[in-house]
């Protein structure tokens, strides 16, 4: 039986390996024909930012996202308000993503059986 996993983010970038492991997990629902799907909430809007600098401990999340494009990558929601408060535009983004307004955010989370937060 399918069942629909939300994963909610939240962390910034470059706050340890954490999204490195998340994505494996993301990945691992999605090998297992899981409906997956990403929201990108409050620091971690910029995990998608269009020319991150790296550093050398740490995997650019920009790429590591990009990469996961050419692995069906599963549909990433952005909440509107968290983009504009920190400065964002989609065009600023390196990939396609769906925005959802925050005061919709709990009707949209309704809508999955799993939900794992950061």
């Amino acid at each position: 039986m399918t069942k629909r996993y939300l994963f909610v983010l939240r962390n910034p970038n470059y706050a340890g390996i954490y999204i490195q492991e998340t994505l494996d997990v993301i990945l691992t629902a999605a090998a297992f024909d899981q409906a997956v799907s990403v929201l990108l909430l409050d620091q971690a809007v910029f995990y998608l930012k269009h020319g991150q600098q790296s550093n050398q401990t740490y995997k650019n999340t920009e790429t590591l996202f990009n990469l996961l494009e050419t692995m069906d990558m599963p549909p990433v929601f952005i909440e509107n308000e968290s983009l504009s408060e920190h400065g964002l535009r989609i065009d600023m983004l390196s990939r396609p993503i769906t925005l959802i307004s925050r005061n919709t955010i709990g009707h949209f989370i309704s809508q999955f059986d799993i939900v794992l937060s950061d």
